[in-house]
């Protein structure tokens, strides 16, 4: 029983945060190349927030998953936007 709560343990708190941190890195990623390629990064915030309303409240707590939550996603995209639109703006790239 020890180790089956040490591997409940380490997978709580080690494992899911890393991966929850390296999908809200790919998302960041994501986003600053799809401006540069001349998308709009506002859809990205807009795909994550029909996500949430198809998903009715349905998903694990974020700290179970290996991935953020729809709103964690939400928030750090949103506040992304500038960031991703001065990296595209660098290729001539500007969005209203």
């Amino acid at each position: 029983e020890a180790m089956q709560a040490y591997g409940a343990g380490s997978q709580v708190l080690g494992v899911l945060p890393f991966s929850r941190s390296h999908e809200s890195e790919a998302d960041m990623i994501g986003l600053t190349l799809m401006a540069i390629a001349g998308y709009d990064p506002i859809n990205a915030v807009k795909v994550w927030e029909r996500m949430s309303e198809l998903s009715k409240g349905k998903t694990p707590p974020e700290f179970l998953s290996t991935h953020p939550s729809n709103e964690t996603r939400i928030k750090e995209l949103t506040a992304l936007l500038p960031q991703a639109k001065a990296e595209a703006a660098k290729f001539g790239v500007t969005f209203k």
